[in-house]
């Protein structure tokens, strides 16, 4: 790849080399990775919020994923495996704090076995070590754990991510990156020589490539850009609750119940997080807005494009049930604590505290399924993620280099 650096200009007519849409942590580690491989290239972030994080990124349970449940051989599966190891090693080399405290999947039912034993044999095809115990074991691991066997994975860790996205940002800064805020990509203009990048507010930036990571946008920004993909972005929200202080020592590390393969979230689970406290959850309910962390928090035009949209509609038909669900247990505290109770028998509401939510950028296909892996598109001169899930937080620098080996090869061949 031949580029030169290009001096920045005043806001509202700025040059660079490359320039990579999204603050949160795939689109800062993709920043990270161009500019390894061409440090002389500039390389532009932009972010539609006022800081790094401000989504996916900054409102998750902070888990370094082993990588056990992924189909063997997707993007998932070989990037988490990959990314973990180097986002420990990046934690250390930079002084973030993270900690390898280890995760039990539990099965509580005879039916749930099967289920547990698909796991093991996808942990022995990822490489993932882990141990099988049975009630007497996961009593010492978890003592207020209910179940009949379980998978001890020690592998799994823990991290704050915005913490995480916070360092890479000052490292792009200090390799003479630009991290630009508050610039909402309205409009992608493709030239023969470039491609020009407008703002809502009117500023623009004209570079010679584009890398979009742009999460719960993605399809929109994908759009912009000249891409016919028929995927659209459903965003899904996950609340937590919290565990009482006097109530923490009811969980040790992270415990998990077997998913349902039929689903890609892992149920409501229980989460000891790197700045103390225990989280509890996420369900699963459709965000009325793409940015909505709260049933309050409305965007029309996004709930009008989600429901007028045929692979919602097909998903909400074969999954109403479920949906049903975790609606109910979004409003009623009563069933939240049922779905906690399968895991810790002996929790009770007064252990519980109001906590945060997330909102999840789920791809979905016109036929309502729900896209399971990591997906890398191309449109002219650009290079886009369309989905990120979890665990893309855990594989963010290894997604990162992938990209960038992606879009030096598209260099290479123009």
């Amino acid at each position: 790849m031949s580029v030169k650096f290009t001096n920045m200009m005043s806001m509202n007519q700025l040059v660079s080399d490359v320039v990579v849409i999204g603050g949160g942590i795939v689109g800062l580690a993709t920043a990270l990775a161009v500019q390894k491989r061409w440090p002389d290239a500039s390389v532009v972030v932009v972010e539609a919020e006022r800081h790094v994080a401000a989504h996916q990124s900054g409102h998750n349970s902070g888990v370094l994923h082993s990588g056990i449940y992924y189909k063997p051989g997707s993007q998932k599966a070989i990037l988490c495996r990959t990314g973990k190891a180097a986002m420990e090693a990046f934690c250390e080399e930079q002084s973030i704090e993270w900690n390898r405290i280890g995760k039990v999947v539990v099965a509580t039912r005879e039916n749930e076995l099967a289920g547990l034993n698909a796991i093991a044999d996808r942990a022995v095809a990822n490489g993932v070590s882990f141990e099988r115990i049975d009630t007497d074991g996961l009593r010492e691991i978890e003592p207020a754990v209910g179940g009949i066997a379980a998978l001890h994975v020690p592998g799994t860790g823990i991290v704050d991510y915005a913490d995480v996205c916070r360092t890479m940002a000052k490292i792009i800064e200090q390799r003479g990156g630009k991290i630009v805020f508050d610039f909402d990509v309205v409009a992608i203009d493709s030239q023969p020589s470039h491609l020009m990048i407008t703002s809502r507010s009117g500023d623009a930036i004209t570079c010679e490539r584009l890398i979009s990571c742009g999460g719960l946008q993605s399809d929109r920004v994908f759009r912009l850009a000249g891409g016919q993909s028929p995927v659209r972005i459903v965003p899904f929200r996950g609340e937590y609750y919290e565990l009482t202080s006097q109530s923490e020592s009811l969980c040790r590390g992270l415990i998990y119940p077997v998913p349902d393969p039929s689903f890609p979230f892992l149920g409501v689970h229980f989460t000891r997080m790197i700045d103390g406290g225990v989280e509890c959850g996420p369900n699963a309910v459709l965000a009325l807005s793409r940015t909505g962390y709260r049933w309050t928090e409305i965007n029309m035009h996004d709930l009008a494009e989600t429901l007028s949209f045929r692979g919602f509609r097909t998903l909400a038909r074969k999954h109403w049930r479920m949906g049903a669900g975790e609606v109910h247990r979004s409003l009623s505290k009563a069933a939240f604590v049922t779905a906690l109770q399968k895991l810790i028998p002996s929790i009770k509401a007064d252990d519980l505290k109001p906590g945060r939510a997330g909102v999840r950028a789920q791809a979905v296909t016109p036929d309502g399924n729900l896209v399971d892996d990591f997906w890398f598109e191309s449109t002219d001169r650009a290079i886009h993620v369309l989905n990120a899930p979890s665990p893309a937080a855990t594989a963010s620098l290894a997604i990162g280099e992938e990209i960038a080996e992606r879009f030096g090869q598209a260099v290479s061949t123009r």
